[in-house]
């Protein structure tokens, strides 16, 4: 297993801002009792920033897949389709410390 980190930006359409935080927020629980998930952080942006970000750290790809595939994360990722103004911009990073 090689345990990495992500960092997601979220932008919600200004209409359905409080749909998406929201939803992250129902999932926060059950994310975080996932046996790969060793952290699933949800921040929002300062000073008017409209965006969500997702702060996670999983033990291997393998159980962020797992976690995609849960379905409480495939509800979110529907309703994306219908709220976000862009793609979430995804970035993974490996730890080296």
């Amino acid at each position: 297993m090689s345990e990495f980190s992500l960092f997601a930006t979220i932008t919600p359409k200004p209409a359905h801002y409080a749909d998406a935080l929201a939803a992250l927020q129902g999932i926060i629980a059950q994310t975080r009792a996932e046996p790969g998930c060793l952290r699933f952080e949800l921040n929002t942006g300062q000073g008017g920033d409209a965006n969500l970000y997702l702060v996670e750290h999983w033990a291997s790809p393998q159980a962020l897949d797992e976690h995609y595939a849960q379905p409480y994360s495939a509800a979110v990722f529907e309703a994306y389709q219908d709220w976000l103004a862009m793609t979430p911009k995804i970035v993974k990073m490996d730890r080296n410390s």
